[in-house]
């Protein structure tokens, strides 16, 4: 098996060619933390696309197994199966220095999460590739993206559904399709990064190894971290302590539980605490820095100085001084730091409702007379302002407007400046049709077959609009999904959260905000799902909510002094289920200088729940708007 296209040329992979891990695993249900592995295969490829590997078996959970419906997988049938402890360390060879791939990777991700967890061991994946969230990106014409419509979409044969090796088998070929198709339109692959996960009560503390290079030295003013460097922490972070030390420690920086001259930095949130390792670092001069600044300069930590093979030994050994008050590895909420009282601009309960009144949403408007229906239209250039204009204009005269080069684009605008952008020499390879501004006063097509996409479009929403969220007769209701997507970004990061409110417009407790610190809540009714650098998405099991849940706020945050004036639009996709057919999108801008943005809202109107496309945007931070919303975020 290959995963290299016959007709694709090898050296041009470039950006794709990668060791992978192709992984599938049948389930008990869908809660990792709670449900068991019944079944997991692997399959290893090389960069060049030829298979190195498989691996699959069955597995005794000892437990209820499940939806036989789904998985076919009986008591009997498992009954003598290894249990996962026993062939972890296979698995894990496996995984070791490839990319995870998977179909809802962060699905099987998590379920191997916990299942390394209770075998006492980690997860040995630093990366991971979701082919759905791929797909999504290269939006093929199809009516969803389950596995198998994407299979019969790119001629892959699949043969049992649901069970393990064939799907994995099944997920080789959609992903040697996939890669070729971002290839032809040059998109970057959302891989996502995979810290050691440290939620689960059975995840081991990290093993204190010896780090295998020289110290060199402290952390100067605005310097960069280097491999050898002895790190401490104290106090309370947002991120679980094992996590942190765990992503450092495969940085290959040297964690410390103590503080002394040699110490290269200290990471604490409160740089003024009375603990044993501030106290110390301030004596001693040691730089200090917060959690926030420590993750950033993990994503870039130079190359050390390897110890000589003799001396490795000794950088291990601890030093004197251990921090008792840093011990504990409390989670705390959050840690940007609040606006001054009074700060201008700060959101009040009262001023997320400034938008118009829910209206009555009847049967779709019927958009198929209007000249750009059926039509997926990417603008280019321009300034901000202008831009959002010309998307605003594209959906009145009924078509989409795309943020990023997908292979259901259909038409590009290009406003001053756009022909500078670097995606036009892939569209001029794939002879999309360009157009000046001025098409959009009065458009005209010349090959409508082009734009018969897939048999059912998704709703395309307006900033503002509202529609009612179907459910189905007979079947259980599904999951929502609300994806929301943004051009990739080299200057900043963006995180998705969601606020679950009352009829007060407030939160019953601090759980109810989900966002990248506490992804899930309480009862798993809403959870934050991360599919690549550009995608992430809000899981809504609005059935299970609890009753004073009225409204649900999905919300986008930039980091530091980025704006979405500077990022552009974000689009919003709503879908029942992960892979489900797209049901509704909208486009939304804000203005120049916001740096939060309301992105919508799902809300219960008598026996429905409702969706608004929102696009409001405000000046502060995230922290200020959680405060409107009741949200108490300490540092």
């Amino acid at each position: 098996m290959s995963l290299v296209s016959p007709f694709m040329d090898v050296p041009a992979m470039g950006d794709y060619a990668y060791d992978w891990a192709l992984v599938d695993v049948e389930t008990s249900g869908l809660t990792a933390r709670r449900d068991r592995v019944l079944s997991v295969a692997v399959i290893t490829v090389g960069p060049d696309g030829e298979q190195t590997g498989e691996f699959s078996t069955l597995l005794n959970p000892g437990c209820d197994p499940g939806p036989l419906e789904v998985h076919g997988l009986t008591v009997e049938r498992l009954q003598g199966a290894p249990t996962f402890d026993q062939v972890a360390g296979r698995i894990g060879s496996m995984l070791q220095d490839r990319v995870l791939v998977a179909h809802n990777a962060q699905f099987d991700y998590d379920f191997l999460a916990h299942e390394f967890a209770r075998a006492r061991m980690w997860l040995p994946v630093s990366q991971r590739l979701c082919t759905l969230a791929l797909n999504r990106q290269v939006d093929p014409p199809t009516t969803d993206m389950k596995l198998g419509t994407l299979a019969a979409h790119y001629g892959v044969t699949q043969l049992h559904a649901h069970d393990a090796l064939d799907d994995a088998r099944v997920l080789a070929g959609i992903l040697r399709a996939s890669l070729r198709e971002a290839a032809r339109l040059d998109l970057p692959l959302p891989l996502v990064t995979c810290p050691p996960r440290a939620e689960s009560q059975f995840t081991p503390k990290p093993p204190k190894t010896p780090c295998a290079y020289r110290n060199p030295g402290r952390l100067t003013p605005g310097g960069t971290l280097r491999q050898g460097m002895k790190v401490a922490i104290t106090g309370e972070t947002a991120h679980a302590r094992a996590e942190l030390v765990g992503r450092a420690v495969a940085a290959g920086l040297n964690m410390m539980n103590s503080v002394s001259r040699h110490t290269s930095v200290l990471v604490t949130n409160e740089p003024t605490a009375d603990s044993a390792k501030a106290r110390r670092a301030l004596a001693e001069g040691v730089p200090v820095i917060d959690e926030r600044t420590f993750l950033r300069l993990l994503a870039d930590v130079r190359t050390g100085t390897a110890h000589e093979t003799a001396a490795v030994g000794i950088a291990s050994m601890a030093e004197p001084e251990a921090d008792q008050a840093g011990a504990a590895e409390p989670v705390s909420a959050a840690t940007p730091v609040a606006p001054s009282p009074g700060a201008a601009g700060l959101p009040t309960a009262s001023s997320h409702v400034s938008l118009p009144a829910p209206r009555q949403s009847g049967p779709p408007v019927d958009s198929s007379d209007k000249p750009l229906a059926g039509h997926r239209v990417l603008v280019l250039g321009g300034i901000h302002a202008d831009a959002a204009a010309a998307r605003t204009q594209v959906v009145e005269l009924g078509g989409s407007a795309a943020i990023n080069l997908s292979a259901s684009v259909t038409d590009i605008v290009l406003l001053p400046r756009g022909e500078d952008d670097r995606r036009m020499r892939r569209i001029t390879a794939l002879e999309l049709p360009v157009h000046d501004r001025d098409w959009l006063d009065s458009p005209t097509t010349t090959d409508e077959g082009a734009v018969a996409l897939r048999p059912r479009e998704p709703r395309v929403m307006p900033r503002g609009g509202v529609i009612d969220l179907p459910v189905p007769h007979g079947r259980p209701a599904p999951e929502w999904y609300v994806t929301a997507g943004w051009a990739p970004q080299s200057d900043c990061e963006i995180d998705v959260v969601a606020f679950l409110l009352d009829e007060d417009e407030q939160v019953t407790y601090d759980e109810d905000f989900i966002f990248y610190g506490v992804p899930e809540s309480p009862g798993g009714t809403a959870r934050l799902l991360t599919g690549g650098p550009a995608e992430q998405t809000i899981a809504l099991d609005l059935m299970s909510l609890p009753p004073a849940t009225r409204k649900i706020v999905v919300a986008a945050a930039i980091d530091g002094t980025a704006t979405f004036g500077t990022v552009g639009a974000i689009q919003i996709g709503t879908a029942p289920g992960s892979s489900g057919a797209p049901f509704a999108r909208a486009t939304l801008d804000a203005a120049t200088t916001e740096r939060t943005m309301l992105l919508a809202e799902i809300y219960r109107r008598g026996p429905v729940w409702r969706l608004r496309a929102v696009g409001q945007g405000y000046d502060h931070g995230l922290d200020a708007l959680a405060r409107g919303y009741g949200v108490d975020i300490t540092e």
